[in-house]
């Protein structure tokens, strides 16, 4: 099945696609059939490392994920976390960057308030079940909810 893309932006040694849970980074000409593909899940990854294009000089977006450290433009050409564009690709980069970021926010949002669902669904359980008071629940509630 094939997966919908929802942005791209294509780079000078390569493509970045956006897809639904993960970024999909498409190198060209650094291994002998010509491509490689490598997808990070959006969840994986830690770090974003963006450098603006200069006027002689190429910028370059870099995935950093599961401990793995930032490089440099030097070894950007042959790292498959990092694409580079010059300064005509640049706003689309910026744009799926932005949009990658705020899908790193959402599930950041949703991981966190987990925990606190889950408690308080078991805690409406021991409610029901007449192991504790109608008042220990609204407590503990409170607590778990911070208010």
């Amino acid at each position: 099945m094939e997966e919908k893309v929802l942005m791209e932006a294509k780079g000078e040694d390569g493509q970045l696609q956006l897809l639904e849970d993960r970024v999909r980074i498409i190198k060209v000409g650094i291994t002998i059939g010509g491509r490689l593909v490598k997808d990070i899940f959006i969840k994986d990854i830690s770090s974003i490392l963006f450098v603006k294009a200069g006027l002689m000089t190429v910028g370059y977006i870099q995935f950093n994920f599961n401990g793995m450290t930032q490089g440099s433009i030097w070894t950007g050409a042959y790292d498959v976390r990092t694409v580079s564009f010059t300064r005509r690709q640049e706003p689309a980069f910026e744009k799926i960057k932005e949009a990658i970021e705020e899908k790193i926010r959402s599930n950041e949002k949703v991981e966190t308030k987990t925990p606190d669902l889950d408690q308080l669904e078991k805690l409406a359980e021991l409610k029901e079940k007449g192991i504790i008071t109608e008042e220990e629940f609204n407590a503990k509630k409170k607590q778990i909810l911070g208010l």
